[in-house]
């Protein structure tokens, strides 16, 4: 559920836009806090996920390329 500050109609904005400007929101509250703690599920997940990739054993894309997907979609 939604409770903005200040009401606001987001489909005005492209959805390129929408998604740079929740980019954006999402970099300026990573940039003032640390992440919460991983809970212990969350932590192996983690560890095994980061063993998959050392092994080779999965695929993945850079958020550059992830990103440019989402802004320039075929």
């Amino acid at each position: 559920m939604s409770h903005p500050i200040h009401p606001f109609d987001f489909s005005q904005l492209s959805p390129t836009e929408r998604i740079l400007l929740a980019e954006d929101l999402w970099d300026s509250v990573t940039n003032e806090q640390d992440a919460p703690p991983l809970t212990p599920t969350q932590q192996e997940e983690l560890e095994r996920r980061i063993t998959a990739a050392d092994r080779g054993e999965t695929t993945y894309s850079s958020w550059l390329d992830v990103k440019r997907r989402l802004l320039h979609p075929k």
